[in-house]
């Protein structure tokens, strides 16, 4: 298989990351795709949190200040308030993927996923040896994901409006991801036509192989 850069062996890759909004499945199918090649799997959750979830959970309550981030802005707010978050921590996920691309062939290669793997920015990146691929979902498929997360049905009205609020955010994040991806000309794949973690993962890694530069490759999405 062709890897990146021209490459000729997908062992020559050795960051591939993947980027999306959330409920899109990035994190089932980013540690299977780390998995088969024997490659570590990091979040960029794990790096620095930013209001998560706001639902409950049988393990978990909603937390005070969760709620109120969802409660008190508007979408636009959300929005504003995320992006922000992903600037900040944008310069930690680059030295993070410069090492790890860099780093000796025998150390362990990298999956990485995250919402804060924002198109424009990925696709500046200078690391060798780095693919990128964006998962994309119908909006309807990423209500019923949430729905059936947060047992909309049986939450409360104002668990309800956390959720509504929560998924406005996730559908405009993916809007607007969507419109940088097309413009830049970068592979995406669309992850909700029911495909297993597994056949989604090799999707993702036969792009990661088609690629001449970090996201794009030779005959673009």
């Amino acid at each position: 298989m062709r890897g990146v850069r021209g490459v000729r062996d997908v062992r020559d890759v050795r960051a591939v990351l993947i980027g999306g909004t959330s409920n899109v499945g990035k994190s089932t199918v980013a540690q299977v795709a780390a998995e088969k090649l024997g490659f570590e799997y990091l979040s960029t959750d794990g790096l620095a949190r930013h209001p998560g979830r706001p639902w409950r959970t049988p393990e978990r309550e909603v937390p005070a200040h969760v709620a109120e981030h969802y409660g008190s802005l508007s979408v636009d707010e959300l929005i504003t308030s995320v992006l922000g978050h992903y600037d900040r921590l944008w310069p930690r996920i680059e030295e993070l993927v410069t090492n790890r691309a860099i780093a000796d062939r025998g150390g362990a290669g990298l999956v990485l996923e995250g919402s804060a793997l924002w198109p424009v920015r990925v696709a500046r990146l200078e690391a060798p040896r780095t693919a990128a691929v964006w998962l994309t979902a119908d909006d309807s498929v990423l209500r019923a994901r949430v729905h059936a997360a947060g047992r909309y049905e049986a939450a409360t009205g104002e668990e309800q409006v956390l959720m509504d609020k929560f998924l406005a955010r996730t559908e405009r994040y993916q809007s607007l991801m969507l419109a940088a991806i097309d413009r830049l000309g970068l592979d995406r794949i669309d992850a909700g036509r029911g495909q297993s973690a597994a056949e989604l993962a090799d999707t993702v890694l036969a792009a990661a192989d088609a690629q001449v530069t970090v996201g794009r490759s030779a005959t673009g999405p």
